[in-house]
């Protein structure tokens, strides 16, 4: 047997929390190696986040130049090069990928790519991706496996080959016709800017509103805003066969509260769930346990049931964000230099890119009252900004929750530039503020900020 290099840390996985940790660590002095499959940097700079909010983006100007008469600007006949846009998307990611590298050089982590298993506790075997083996030993291991997208066990579904977000994203044609399983983040997004770029689109999902850990008066609002735009969404939708090659043809039957319908399509996109790229690594034999939902057991300093070894991001259970990756980063950093951070009670922000987008910190109005909590709820249509008067955008509403000590405990808003507002309420939440500040507070006219002003002049008074 070959003899293991030794290593003071391993990440495997390079996603947003593995690859600080190990440029932290690599500029510390340290001896740090990086194991990644594929995707240098992770999934968000090449498959997810960034990707999608390009294609979204390019979605975004042909809605504006179709609608562009309504704002007195002449244009012509409108037609989508999706050749252009996903290359524009690509040269985009390897800007991105050319950053990391750099990054890596400057730090000294070094990066490998191939296919990690773990041997032993502390031992990784690497199935190099240009070919050949490398045995590396470690002090520390973290893991930052990532998760893919889950093909539910639908007959003929996975037979169907559907699109997942990667396929999607490389996309340089134009769907006749997609149909879009899962009503959540990813599928939405999708669904929107494809209906944008001249698809027509359909909405399958199985429970009885779209997004379900939102409060119904946001998935109402946001059902509108889809509809409004063309698209068929069915509710309470259970897939039960699907029939052909997805972009070619494809046949989907569906159980509705209406009975079985047939849906014909070019192009089916699975956005159903994440599936944590936990089995087949060895992390079992390696002492490190997972939930019964294939996600790595951690405690809230994101440590395993293994000796020095951690887990960073959405294979452990982490919020599926990058900004959550980055704040695992952060706890782990600090803990090893001798702090005592936690997870437990983080202040994690949502934003879901459709237009305009949803944005929500805190808690929701459904989870205040199934907790039995005497909170206030505010509430001020969009249109009362008048921000969104100057721009024809007046869809949506701003919502807030004031707990009894006067402080903000929830903010929801659907509207233009919605996630930028959002950090202004996250800022007064972290401080402790009252709701005041902001109801009294000097804002910008005319911003989207403004708003809060207004937003908090409607709570009730105790």
């Amino acid at each position: 047997m070959m003899e293991a290099e030794r290593y003071d840390a391993v990440v495997i996985g390079s996603g947003e929390g593995g690859k600080y940790l190990a440029w932290h660590m690599a500029q510390a002095g340290q001896k740090v190696a990086v194991i990644e499959r594929r995707w240098i940097g992770g999934s968000c700079p090449n498959i997810n986040c960034l990707p999608s909010k390009n294609e979204i983006w390019s979605a975004g100007i042909a809605h504006a130049v179709a609608h562009a008469a309504e704002y007195g600007v002449a244009s012509g006949p409108v037609s989508v090069d999706m050749k252009t846009v996903v290359a524009r998307k690509r040269a985009m990611v390897e800007g991105l990928v050319a950053f990391h590298l750099e990054r890596y050089e400057a730090t000294g982590a070094e990066l490998i790519m191939g296919n990690a298993r773990l041997i032993g506790p502390e031992t990784i075997e690497v199935a190099l991706n240009d070919g050949g083996t490398r045995l590396l030993a470690t002090d520390k291991l973290f893991l930052n496996l990532g998760t893919h997208a889950t093909i539910p066990p639908v007959p003929g579904l996975a037979e169907a080959r559907p699109l997942t977000h990667i396929e999607a994203l490389e996309l340089d044609r134009l769907p006749a016709h997609l149909i879009v399983l899962g009503a959540g983040y990813v599928g939405l997004e999708l669904a929107q800017a494809y209906r944008r770029f001249g698809s027509r689109v359909t909405i399958v999902d199985r429970g009885p509103r779209l997004l379900k850990r939102e409060d119904e008066d946001v998935s109402e609002e946001v059902r509108r805003i889809l509809e409004a735009e063309g698209m068929e969404v069915l509710l309470s939708a259970e897939v039960e066969k699907v029939e052909g090659r997805s972009c070619e043809s494809v046949r989907a039957t569906i159980r509705t509260p209406g009975g079985l319908r047939t849906i014909e399509g070019t192009d089916i996109l699975v956005a159903a769930g994440r599936t944590p790229n936990t089995r087949g690594i060895g992390l079992e034999e390696a002492g490190i346990a997972l939930t019964d939902r294939g996600y790595i057991k951690v405690n809230d300093r994101l440590e395993t049931t293994a000796r020095d070894v951690w887990a960073i991001g959405e294979c452990a259970g982490s919020p599926q964000f990058t900004h959550a990756s980055l704040d695992d980063f952060r706890i782990i950093r600090d803990n090893l230099d001798g702090g005592d951070r936690t997870t437990t009670g983080r202040l994690m922000p949502y934003c879901m890119f459709i237009d305009p987008p949803l944005a929500r910190i805190g808690m929701s109005e459904a989870q205040a009252r199934a907790n039995g909590m005497d909170l206030r709820v505010a509430k001020l249509p969009m249109k009362a900004v008048l921000r969104t008067r100057t721009t024809s955008q007046t869809s949506g509403f701003m919502k807030a929750l004031i707990d009894p000590q006067d402080r903000i405990a929830g903010f929801a808003m659907i509207g233009s530039e919605a996630g930028e507002v959002m950090a202004v309420a996250q800022a007064a939440m972290l401080g402790g503020l009252s709701y005041s500040v902001l109801r009294d507070a000097v804002l910008a006219h005319p911003t989207m900020a403004e708003g809060l002003n207004a937003l908090f002049g409607n709570v009730a008074k105790r």
